[in-house]
């Protein structure tokens, strides 16, 4: 049984070079992206293929073409040893920083955290941030995720969700859609193109709801991200339901403009999540007390702009 053992786990160096080799193709390349010879590369195939009884390769005069087994193999082992070297670099770094892994929103995160995440840093110079997209909820323990910022509900299940802000949202064109699709009556929007949100099937519905608008809106192409309607809207493909907070630059330069003067809360806001086992990890705790600091900063500026009240902020919620 020890002999067996042993036999299934050949030398990480073994599966190294192979690696090499199957991405490559030739042990010369493979030898020079491990800082080998040649002659090495070739001893550590022969050794890993005696080992496991299998051929792995083919050798021709033209150089190693990957076997059935061996390709089964090399899609096999390179998820692991993705796994190794992302395990050994989190263990080598977390000897001398705290870490935390944060899930972001793809837009959110890139229009209105990331500006603001170098104030974090100058603070908590002691905390490295490991940064994930995700759109909807996920297995924090399975991605390794320590905390998310989440729009919806706060309703994930065995996490904590501190609430963050909420969104006004408003149907927004291009001014060359507008000019050939001109919009007097909040009617005139059904019979155009709304993009839809795949996250957000009933925006539209609520937008129409909070006019006391009835009828059934044109059918129209369907996105995953906010950054592609907004893109999809520029080239004039339609009208799309738009937090105006992200997007701001597209509204101050004209590539986008407010079809019509009625703005609706969504009915989703956004909030800071963590899973109770980690609500109280030390980046955490810090990265979340930051990020309320900076929401607070953030309404009370456009409090200033419109001379409305902030929107309030809310304790936890399990």
């Amino acid at each position: 049984m020890a002999n067996l053992s042993r036999r299934l786990l050949p030398s990480t160096s073994a599966l190294a070079a192979f690696d090499s080799v199957a991405r490559l193709g030739t042990f010369s390349a493979a030898a020079a992206e491990l800082s080998l010879t040649q002659g090495a590369i070739s001893r550590q195939i022969a050794a890993l293929e005696e080992q496991l009884g299998v051929l792995l390769f083919e050798r021709t005069s033209r150089g190693v073409n990957l076997t059935e087994a061996g390709t089964d193999y090399a899609r096999a082992i390179a998820s692991a040893l993705a796994e190794i070297r992302s395990a050994s670099l989190q263990a080598m770094t977390k000897q001398h920083s705290d870490q935390l892994n944060l899930a972001i929103l793809p837009t959110f995160g890139t229009r209105w955290l990331m500006p603001r995440i170098p104030q974090f840093v100058a603070r908590h110079p002691e905390i490295t941030l490991n940064f994930a997209t995700r759109i909807g909820m996920f297995d924090f323990d399975r991605d390794d995720m320590d905390m998310a910022i989440h729009i919806g509900q706060p309703d994930w299940p065995g996490a904590e969700s501190t609430f963050l802000m909420e969104e006004m949202v408003a149907p927004v064109a291009s001014p060359s859609f507008l000019s050939s699709h001109p919009i007097v009556r909040a009617e005139d929007l059904l019979r155009l193109p709304l993009l839809q949100m795949a996250s957000r099937p009933g925006a539209w519905s609520h937008f129409f709801e909070s006019l006391e608008v009835t009828g059934a809106p044109s059918q129209a192409m369907r996105f995953e991200q906010f950054s592609n309607v907004a893109q999809a809207c520029i080239a004039g493909l339609g009208l799309a339901l738009m937090p105006l907070f992200l997007i701001d630059s597209e509204l101050a330069n004209g590539q986008l403009v407010q079809a019509f003067p009625h703005q609706v809360k969504s009915t989703s806001a956004y909030y800071a999540v963590a899973p109770l086992s980690r609500k109280d990890f030390r980046p955490v705790v810090a990265f979340r007390a930051w990020l309320l600091e900076e929401v607070a900063r953030y309404q009370e500026a456009l409090s200033a702009d419109s001379g409305s009240s902030p929107v309030r902020l809310s304790a936890p919620v399990r």
